[in-house]
């Protein structure tokens, strides 16, 4: 039997643990060869605009001591980025030092390194390179005499947080992957069981996982949000940006007020979830999570078959198709097939399905320079071809996406979701 989501955390606390920080004063954004942070000095890097902290903190249910980024702004400690997540050090002596080969390198009480920046090659170097905390909470590296070239960052290496101005998704030119992994628990940082990635295969889209099991998918773009989250809607202070081109498929956002801090996190029991920092009420607040009922289970309704939370069972069958199996209120629905074997010979037609969340784009043909008429077209002459959509909802509708494989994890939103039209036989047209 498919499981729902655990949602006990609950959402608002989900990504916040109470530590003990290794509290310190240092007006300085920078660190030089020359310097080190320790666990015993209690000494910080502070962002320029005092936004962003850089420490070592523990855990209150351990003596494990780690380097991580955390707001200094915000009272209740929330730790955005963790360097060693899953190479703490175990006693209360280590630093963080620029080496000789030009790294950011953790050591412990042996002088033994536990985590490393691991640059490697490169030209020799005749000015010093130091590390900056930015404004945005990125940790640099860089030549002291370039503020722009950065020999490493952390915004290419994201724990279970993403900060504005942070991309998730694919650099193709570099090929590096950037995704979020959760917490083990609210208040261990190690590397947990979920992780959410983009696949660049066809029409992409974001993919949580359990381990290598996927549970979740969040739709496509469509212009304006993930077709799967209808719950996103615009906010005056925030601006979404989806990119896809030779060179990158990311996902990032910007916040356009300064006194306003949001996040998107992968929590602990596998949820994606926008907070937003509440100043009157001194705790963040949760303005969309996903998943959120049983209808996001990946592959809920199996092949041609659709969820909707609305109905009894949940389970139903694409008009034009009938159930595999004999349908009842047990979870083991195998989905549907059809009625009707496609013709293939211009007979063939569409019904519209309103509302939809877009079936497993990984088997699909992506071209937006053309409408929906005449995506209908190249459908109906490709007898590979079982439905089509607009990729982009706004204005009318625009783009063409073509599923050329069977139509999987479909449901049914109340309000949200899009027009999909799927190939049927003259026969079940009705």
């Amino acid at each position: 039997m498919r499981s729902v989501p655990n949602h006990h955390y609950l959402y608002t606390f989900a990504f916040v643990f109470i530590l003990f920080p290794a509290f310190g004063v240092s007006a300085a954004s920078t660190m030089s060869p020359t310097e080190s942070l320790t666990i015993s000095s209690n000494k910080t890097i502070i962002s320029r605009s005092e936004t962003f902290e850089l420490g070592f903190f523990t855990p209150t249910s351990s003596s494990r001591w780690y380097l991580g980024i955390w707001y200094k702004k915000i009272p209740t400690r929330t730790y955005v980025w963790v360097a060693n997540r899953d190479t703490p050090l175990s006693e209360s002596n280590g630093s963080l030092k620029i080496s000789d080969n030009n790294n950011l390198i953790i050591s412990d009480h042996s002088n033994k390194p536990v985590w490393s920046t691991n640059l490697t090659g490169g030209n020799v170097r005749t000015t010093p390179v130091v590390a900056e905390l930015l404004d945005n909470g990125n940790l640099v590296l860089r030549d002291s005499n370039n503020n722009n070239e950065y020999l490493w960052q952390s915004f290419d290496f994201p724990t279970d947080t993403l900060l504005p101005e942070m991309k998730l998704g694919w650099d193709l030119k570099s090929g590096r992957n950037r995704f979020l992994r959760s917490r083990k628990t609210p208040d261990d940082p190690s590397s947990g069981d979920f992780s959410t990635k983009f696949e660049t295969k066809g029409f992409p889209e974001v993919y949580v996982r359990n381990k290598e099991s996927i549970v979740y998918r969040s739709g496509p773009w469509d212009g304006i949000r993930y077709n799967g989250i209808p719950e996103i809607t615009p906010v005056d202070y925030l601006v979404l940006n989806f990119t896809a081109t030779d060179e990158e498929i990311t996902y990032s956002y910007r916040i356009t007020k300064s006194n306003i801090y949001s996040i998107l996190t992968l929590t602990p029991t596998g949820l994606l979830q926008r907070s937003t920092w509440v100043e009157r009420l001194q705790s963040w607040r949760p303005l969309w999570y996903s998943p959120k009922d049983i209808c996001n289970n990946y592959e809920q309704c199996g092949s041609y078959g659709y969820c909707d939370s609305n109905t009894s069972p949940v389970c139903n069958c694409v008009q034009g198709f009938k159930p595999v199996n004999k349908w009842d209120l047990r979870d083991d629905f195998e989905g549907c097939v059809r009625k009707t074997r496609l013709r293939c010979d211009g007979t063939d037609g569409f019904v519209r399905l309103k509302n939809m969340k877009l079936p497993d784009t990984t088997k699909t043909m992506v071209d937006r320079g053309i409408g929906i008429e005449e995506c209908e077209a190249r459908c109906l002459k490709d007898c590979n071809c079982k439905a089509f959509a607009n990729t982009d909802i706004r204005n009318g509708g625009s783009g063409c996406v073509i599923w050329t494989g069977d139509l999987l994890d479909i449901r049914n939103f109340a309000d949200g979701g899009q027009d999909l039209y799927v190939r049927l036989a003259a026969a079940d047209l009705g």
